[in-house]
């Protein structure tokens, strides 16, 4: 699996923008980001996203993003928080409903 850490590290904070919304979405952030990328959900892939998280090229992104926010900087491509809080919510509630492997 060919992770990108970058968009991982908007991804996840989007998530937690999500969860401070939605508390039902806290514990999930693993499995609906492999969901939305039709990957299979399991310890390995867990462990792969664990690595990714550590590693310099999400740090990065990480502060970038979080600098650019305290500026008022929205990301380009971004769509209103509250659109992209119910597509999460959406996809945690489908993967909430499947069967832990």
């Amino acid at each position: 699996m060919a992770l990108d850490p970058q968009a991982m590290a908007r991804f996840d904070l989007g998530y937690a923008k999500c969860e401070a919304r939605l508390p039902a979405m806290r514990g999930h952030r693993d499995d609906a980001y492999l969901s939305l990328r039709r990957l299979q959900i399991d310890d390995s892939r867990r462990r792969q996203l664990a690595a990714a998280r550590r590693s310099a090229a999400y740090q990065g992104e990480l502060r970038r993003v979080k600098s650019a926010e305290a500026q008022g900087v929205a990301p380009a491509a971004s769509s209103p928080i509250e659109h992209q809080c119910q597509a999460l919510w959406a996809e945690t509630q489908r993967v909430m409903h499947q069967p832990r492997r």
